[in-house]
């Protein structure tokens, strides 16, 4: 079994801290907290890493204002990967120069695979995360969804995943939608099918996770780390107190 990393998710929406349900902007929660100060709490609880979401720039694109963004990355403790908005390799660039250690591509990654194998030859394939959002049908098989979920994909994630097998992709997110924000249990057959399939990612999992029971469950799929959310910002458990439960 691996040693789960926990991975604190931060979602930035005009320099608020936010939680949207299965990616809906009208199912908006705002946490009055300022998203430094967070980061800096979870760093002193052992967080090593921090996963922040730019919502302004995945909303607003080009005319988002992106500067709460680039003010965590400068103050955070610990290392940060960041998605959210990334279209081009202008994105990708301005948030390593601001200190980000990862850059997480969502969209791209699922519908211009030769533009995201460029770039993971480009920046190198410990910079960038390959971020698949999917749904599953009634027949289980995981589908690819983009553009803020509301557009499926052509293939599935086995599909595009075997595309990626040849390309050196490292770093995997992956998130099943319909427990994204939820709190209502993290799809543990998906991850445990990901890590057999492919061994040699970097799974990270999100959604879903609302207890320290989650948290030991997913350690025990193959997966990397595990990134949550909501169930910190709504006390569920501390970094630290999950950080003491895997180890």
């Amino acid at each position: 079994m691996k040693n789960l990393q926990i991975l604190p998710a931060i979602d930035l929406l005009d320099g608020s801290c936010v939680r949207l349900l299965h990616g809906d902007f009208k199912k908006c929660k705002v946490y009055e907290m300022d998203a430094v100060k967070l980061a800096d709490t979870y760093a002193q609880q052992g967080a090593k890493w921090l996963h922040v979401v730019d919502l302004a720039a995945s909303r607003d694109g080009e005319s988002a204002d992106i500067r709460p963004l680039l003010r965590l990355l400068g103050k955070a403790q610990q290392s940060v990967q960041t998605g959210g908005g990334v279209r081009d390799r202008e994105d990708i660039r301005e948030r390593l120069d601001h200190g980000a250690s990862r850059v997480v591509v969502g969209s791209v990654s699922v519908t211009q695979p030769d533009t995201f194998s460029e770039w993971l030859t480009e920046f190198g394939t410990d910079r960038l995360v390959a971020a698949l959002d999917v749904r599953m049908d009634e027949n289980g098989i995981p589908w690819p969804r983009t553009h803020g979920w509301t557009r499926g994909s052509g293939q599935t994630l086995w599909q595009l995943l075997d595309f990626y097998a040849d390309k050196g992709l490292k770093h995997l997110l992956c998130t099943d939608i319909g427990r994204d924000g939820a709190m209502s249990g993290p799809n543990i057959p998906l991850y445990q099918e990901l890590a057999a399939r492919y061994p040699e990612l970097a799974l990270q999992a999100s959604g879903g996770v609302s207890g320290l029971q989650d948290l030991r469950k997913l350690a025990r799929t193959g997966a990397d780390s595990a990134i949550t959310g909501k169930a910190l910002l709504e006390g569920c458990f501390t970094v630290a107190e999950a950080i003491e439960a895997l180890s």
